[in-house]
């Protein structure tokens, strides 16, 4: 099975050049046919007598009309001032509230292994395009009209997104970022500590097929090197850019690229006009990797200390977004988190008392017992607030991720890292951490919009603004669970059937 499955792998790592070829024009392509895919032929599309929450952050606007043709939306006013086409399709928005189309800046759609589930990628690698898709469309069914993904295997993931944007298949907006940069890819020491001599042939193949030459072998370059490096790997395709600043992994964590490294990487992606974004969970390596110019930082309150304000401070004077995991911080999961905490430091009590005075403990059992009690959740809490209450821009980052097949799992997956419901628990968390239901829709809206570098299309309910849109049956502002409440879903100017998403399951059947 390993051997046919190293071959399997070999093919796509000697089709990259092929893949390559055929993708530079294909992106002309896509660039040239993006809009025309949804603009043309498409007749008037009127929500009527509608509650407009436009993701400004402003008052609801009541009793709107909102007129969208070719994709975009035309005119937007109180319904009495609005004239609608007689051809037009209408939808009677009458007791019913209308927002931007949700933003989720962190998800993982691709199957990319690790060393607790390989046989996922064993048996389903030949269905990638396939699992891509049904996790966008399991995120456009819950009203998430954008993902940004932020690990995976970059070949199948820009295969997918390509076809959404030409109109091949339904599914949100997507933009991909495949390696962490300067990581070795699921089954490498940056990854899951696994030693070289601890994978086999498949496994190291695999490596390969994620990272797309942009690995573990970066952190060894020098600046003028590193630069080469990184364009080879721009020039693959990616819409944005994420960086290992730190290890994956959080004890211990380790530095991952020095000052004038990081500064190269963020550069050479700014000179191409993406987003460079990190992976840094220790302090230093944080400061280090704002210092070098980053745009956006994934899951900043998941560090190993609490944020110093100073550092706070940086982060909202340089208004770098904070993509969020407020899903995996609030509602069931926290209260299990404290019940647990509390029933195993009643136990390390126990057990230090039986031990008594003078017992010594050594660093590797603190940190035992500090996992155990999920000290570093804590912190993550602590965290997110801080950066809430400090003002930072906030978004949502779910990492919502694909993860085994469903044959493989001892019990099911949690729900708050689904795709779609795991966005909405996020949207949710963020107003359990301190925001009002209002700047939550404005994280998830306007703020994610900016993640993604489109807040010039999309992101806000506006005129000559693509037509994203979520259309609700209750008000989310008197009670944010109620974008659970999902009448109906746009995108780009289309009427998306959620009932029939995703098309082809393969893991939810």
């Amino acid at each position: 099975m390993f051997e046919k499955c190293s071959f399997r792998a070999n093919i796509h790592i000697l089709m990259l050049k092929l893949l390559y070829k055929t993708f530079l024009i294909g992106f002309c392509c896509t660039l040239v046919t993006y809009n025309i895919s949804y603009s043309q032929n498409q007749p008037a599309l009127a929500i009527t007598n509608v509650t407009v929450i436009d993701g400004n952050g402003g008052e609801p606007l009541f009793d709107q009309t909102v007129l969208i043709r070719n994709g975009s939306i035309e005119e937007i006013g109180k319904a009495s001032s609005i004239k609608v086409p007689k051809s037009a399709k209408i939808i009677d928005g009458k007791g019913k509230f209308l927002t931007p189309g949700f933003v989720d800046s962190n998800v993982h759609a691709s199957i990319y292994g690790g060393m607790n589930r390989p046989e996922t990628v064993i048996k389903y690698e030949s269905q990638s395009e396939a699992l891509v898709t049904e996790f966008a469309q399991l995120q456009l069914k819950y009203g998430v009209t954008t993902i940004r993904d932020s690990f995976g295997t970059l070949i199948p993931l820009m295969a997918v997104r390509d076809r959404i944007n030409r109109g091949e298949v339904v599914g949100p907006r997507m933009l991909v970022a495949g390696n962490i940069v300067g990581w070795g890819g699921p089954f490498s020491v940056s990854w899951a500590l696994a030693k070289p001599s601890d994978i086999n042939v498949f496994q190291e193949h695999w490596n390969d097929f994620i990272t797309q030459g942009s690995g573990e072998e970066l952190m060894d370059m020098l600046p003028e090197e590193l630069s080469v490096a990184i364009n080879k790997y721009l020039d693959k395709g990616p819409d944005f850019i994420k960086y290992g600043g730190t290890s994956h992994f959080d004890n211990p964590v380790m530095i991952g690229f020095s000052p004038r490294a990081q500064k190269v990487i963020v550069d050479e992606t700014h000179k191409r006009g993406l987003i460079a974004e990190t992976h840094s969970t220790n302090l230093e390596g944080l400061r280090l990797s704002i210092e070098a110019g980053i745009d956006l930082i994934q899951h900043p309150e998941h560090a190993t200390r609490v944020l110093p304000d100073e550092l706070v401070q940086m982060i909202k004077d340089r208004n770098i977004i904070c993509a969020m995991l407020s899903n995996t911080i609030t509602g069931e999961v926290w209260q299990q988190h404290v019940q647990k905490r509390k029933a195993v430091l009643e136990s390390i009590k126990k057990r230090d008392e039986a031990f008594g005075p003078g017992h010594i403990k050594s660093s590797t059992q603190k940190g035992r017992e500090a996992q155990e009690a999920g000290d570093y959740m804590e912190i993550a809490r602590t965290n997110a607030k801080k950066l809430i209450e400090a003002g930072c821009l906030v978004t949502i980052g779910t990492d919502n991720y694909q993860g085994s097949a469903p044959e493989f799992l001892r019990a099911p997956k949690p729900p708050n890292q689904e795709p779609g419901s795991g966005s909405i628990m996020a949207i949710e968390g963020l107003v359990e951490l301190g925001m009002t239901p209002a700047q939550a829709i404005v994280s998830v809206t306007r703020t994610g919009a900016m993640a993604a570098k489109g807040l010039d299309r999309f992101g806000t309910i506006e005129k000559g603004k693509m037509a994203d849109m979520v259309l609700l049956d209750a008000d989310p502002l008197t009670d944010i669970s109620n974008i659970r409440k999902i009448n109906t879903v746009i995108k780009d100017g289309k009427v998306i059937d959620i009932s029939r998403l995703p098309e082809k399951p393969v893991f939810r059947k």
